[in-house]
């Protein structure tokens, strides 16, 4: 059910217009913020290691980089191996893919700057951002390596980790705001962002998104120093871009579901008259930058160190601070 009309439909007053219009919209936004998102990881982890890292492309700072890559990526052979189940090695990058596209579907950039608001939004993004995983078991298993296999089936155990303190961290965002809207939850957060009352819970969320994205420290399914490079050991050419483009959409897109759940969204700071779409892509490159960040800071953990500090680190402390917040609730009430 849509709750409320965006900006574009009024821009567009026949359905198939709207529509035509919505979907050029989200499609753009999100073929051109994951690539500055990349640049950014390029530049920021040259900076920290003290590197130059690639500075032809494009003149200034390489700043072309990523389309030169991209180019090389088209040039490159699309190699299938002889064992694989073709289909579904060739349907694993999209399956990666589209997940975190139909997210930005209901990602609010302003009040009224949205493809859709749906009451039920928070819990359409939980479900749909899941779905990416899936991508990465049909990659590994229709590889027919054993190596990708593993990957594989570290990225699905990982998923069942961490799925669960993410919609738990979520949840207390939805019982605070009394509200499954993206755009009521950011509205509700007009006195105060509920990263203070919640930082606990946004900690958690954060750490869970970057263990749903296999970022460091997170990234077991994709070692290359143990598994070669998991289940994208086989991809080349396309494919295997999509499957990084894969990664920093969702980047993006997590940075922007934890910027709307927990720092307010498209909403400003008290005294700065900042734009509300301006507000929300500096939230988003903010909580990118410590993506990037935490990949030049700390080395990849062991797998069972991995589950322990999701099973017993995050999901007693969401749990505890979902009881803190229902007591509040309560109380209010």
């Amino acid at each position: 059910m849509i709750a409320q009309t965006s900006i574009l439909d009024g821009w567009a007053s026949s359905f198939w217009l709207a529509l035509a219009v919505k979907t050029a919209g989200v499609l753009g936004f999100f073929l051109v913020v994951p690539l500055v998102v990349g640049y950014l990881e390029h530049k920021v982890l040259a900076h920290m290691q003290a590197r130059l890292g690639p500075m032809e492309a494009g003149g200034f700072h390489g700043w072309a980089q990523l389309v030169a890559d991209g180019v090389k990526f088209v040039q490159k052979e699309d190699v299938v191996p002889a064992a694989a189940d073709r289909i579904v090695f060739s349907l694993a990058p999209a399956v990666a893919l589209i997940p975190y596209i139909v997210v930005l579907v209901v990602l609010p950039l302003d009040r009224n700057l949205y493809a859709l608001d749906l009451d039920v939004g928070i819990f359409f993004v939980m479900a749909v951002a899941g779905i990416g995983v899936i991508g990465t078991l049909m990659a590994g298993w229709a590889s027919a390596n054993k190596y990708s296999l593993m990957g594989a089936l570290r990225a699905a155990a990982q998923l069942i980790a961490y799925e669960l303190p993410l919609v738990l961290a979520a949840a207390g965002v939805v019982m605070l705001a009394g509200t499954l809207s993206l755009v009521g939850i950011v509205e509700a957060q007009r006195d105060l962002w509920y990263v203070v009352p919640l930082f606990p819970l946004f900690l958690v969320f954060m750490v869970a998104s970057l263990a749903e994205l296999t970022r460091p420290p997170f990234d077991m399914p994709v070692a290359d120093s143990e598994i070669i490079f998991g289940a994208l050991t086989e991809y080349t050419g396309l494919k295997f871009a999509f499957f990084l483009l894969a990664e920093y959409g969702g980047i993006v897109v997590l940075s922007g579901i934890a910027s709307v759940l927990f720092l307010g969204g498209y909403l400003p700071l008290p005294g700065l008259p900042i734009p509300g779409p301006l507000m929300m892509m500096g939230k988003i490159f903010a909580l990118s930058f410590v993506v990037i960040w935490l990949r030049a800071t700390y080395p990849r953990l062991r797998e069972d160190q991995l589950q322990r500090f999701a099973w017993v680190g995050l999901v007693p402390l969401s749990l505890v601070w979902i009881l803190g917040v229902g007591f509040a609730r309560v109380a209010m009430s």
